[in-house]
């Protein structure tokens, strides 16, 4: 399997290298050359595989320069009932019966209680491997909105030949998150707080990787989704979700998807390119509802700093989807030239696009569909959930959950709705209370995390000062 650019660059890749790498030269993202399809024989087969098991299998089909029996240990070490808490890593959970039954899929038992550890724990053991197997260190650089970033620390922490450099805006996440990352003292963790919201820390992030110079001289890698290895390991949990709410190959099942990076919900549009019988892919946002503007319009208009809504489901609180790139090339056709002028010239100039009638057609082919929902909504049914179901979520699960009621009623009778689960209510608890009148109470192994002494620094927001804290921090 090889890999190419979004926006053109077709020189010939491995896995191993683009896992390293991030952002291709021309500034575009990795994709596959072609998807693999899996027929109906496929999916018998893997219906009745462990997960860990099932994670081998599929990226099998897209990693042939790792030795098989490497890749399997990896999986093998990553998923397992010691991380994930349950035997079946990522389990269903029955909300509503009727013609289209309603679920939740638990991705959030990790140690970092929210569903960016399916994959960055993964990240973790590949990193470790391939540098390990040239020789090598490399210093990631990540951007997060408030999972992301714990995710990557706790799965990259110790880790050999690797440094963290975690960017986050500063004062815009939880106290629970902002806990779970600056209260981390390895000294291979590094927490950069950036004067500004999440679109600045990602502009950073991008910014730095753009200076070939500089990303070449200290070895600059990527965890975030724009990191193809990370949207991978998440399309494992799209078949895992299928097996577990269907009895056989002929149905179809729909997922929603809280959405602020499109990471997650692109791994299941890989998924459904793949032949995962998906019927809609269901774009769940918040106030910030870019994506949703996009879907209902076919005009992408990521908003500024003072535009960008500060909400009560914060990882979501972003206007520039970096992985929206990548939906954006299949559904033109693989036309490297029309993304590299969408989003490299059009974005920049005019600070949006507008694609063509016939291009905004294409998007029905796709199975998407998309929703905003408010805070006001948010409380509405982290109540109905918790008083319903005797079943307690969290904010961006709650969004996820209050755009699939409308399209679960419109839908074909037979089709089940699935909803991703993000993050444990604990980790969002002044919201919960808001809406309920107690705090969730958090696992034993993280009580008292708010009071632990925190490390990070403060910059501004500009590029330069963080290349600065890096070189600094590599000599060092």
């Amino acid at each position: 399997m090889r890999y190419l650019s979004t926006r053109g660059d077709r020189t010939p890749r491995g896995f191993s290298d683009i896992l390293l790498e991030g952002l291709a030269p021309d500034g575009g993202l990795y994709l596959p050359t072609h998807y693999p399809q899996v027929d109906a024989v496929l999916l018998s087969r893997w219906r009745s595989l462990p997960y860990a098991e099932l994670a081998f299998e599929i990226l099998s089909l897209y990693i042939d320069d790792i030795p098989a029996a490497d890749l399997q240990r990896l999986c093998r070490a990553t998923y397992t009932e010691a991380v994930f808490g349950t035997p079946q890593i990522v389990p269903l959970k029955r909300l509503e019966d009727g013609p289209r039954p309603l679920y939740l899929q638990a991705l959030s038992n990790g140690p970092t209680l929210a569903f960016k550890d399916m994959a960055m724990q993964l990240l973790g053991h590949l990193f470790e491997y391939e540098l390990a197997r040239r020789g090598e260190e490399l210093n990631i650089l990540g951007a997060t909105s408030g999972d992301t970033g714990s995710a990557a620390e706790y799965a990259m922490r110790g880790k050999r030949g690797v440094r963290v450099f975690m960017l986050s805006p500063h004062g815009r996440m939880s106290p629970f998150q902002q806990a779970q990352m600056f209260s981390l003292q390895d000294a291979n963790i590094h927490n950069i707080a950036v004067a500004g919201v999440f679109d600045d820390c990602q502009d950073i992030v991008k910014a730095v990787s753009n200076d070939l110079a500089f990303k070449r001289q200290y070895r600059i890698g990527t965890v975030n989704s724009i990191n193809w290895a990370r949207l991978l390991a998440q399309v494992v949990y799209y078949f895992a979700g299928y097996f577990q709410a269907t009895k056989s190959n002929t149905e179809r099942v729909s997922f929603a998807v809280p959405s602020g990076n499109f990471g997650n919900v692109c791994a299941g549009h890989v998924a459904r390119m793949m032949g995962l019988p998906i019927a809609q892919l269901v774009v769940a946002t918040n106030e910030n509802d870019v994506l949703d503007e996009f879907f209902r319009t076919g005009t992408y208009r990521p908003r500024g700093t003072a535009e960008t809504h500060e909400t009560s489901s914060p990882s979501m609180d972003i206007s520039k989807a970096s992985n929206f790139e990548r939906f954006v090339f299949d559904l033109l056709g693989r036309d490297g030239a029309r993304v590299k002028q969408l989003f490299g010239e059009t974005l920049q100039r005019e600070g949006g696009f507008t694609l063509t009638p016939e291009e905004f057609k294409r998007i029905a082919g796709y199975g998407f569909v998309s929703g905003r929902s408010t805070h006001a909504d948010r409380l509405a049914t982290i109540r109905h959930t918790w008083q319903a179901q005797q079943t307690l979520v969290d904010t961006h699960t709650a969004d996820g959950l209050k755009v699939a009621a409308a399209y679960r009623a419109a839908g074909q009778p037979g089709v089940p709705m699935v909803v991703l689960e993000t993050a444990l209510p604990v980790k969002f608890a002044a919201t919960i209370e808001e809406a309920l009148g107690f705090r969730p109470e958090p696992p034993a192994a993280l009580a008292g995390l708010e009071a632990l002494p925190k490390r990070f620094v403060v910059v501004d927001t500009d590029a330069t000062a963080v290349k600065q804290y890096i070189e600094a921090h590599c000599a060092a």
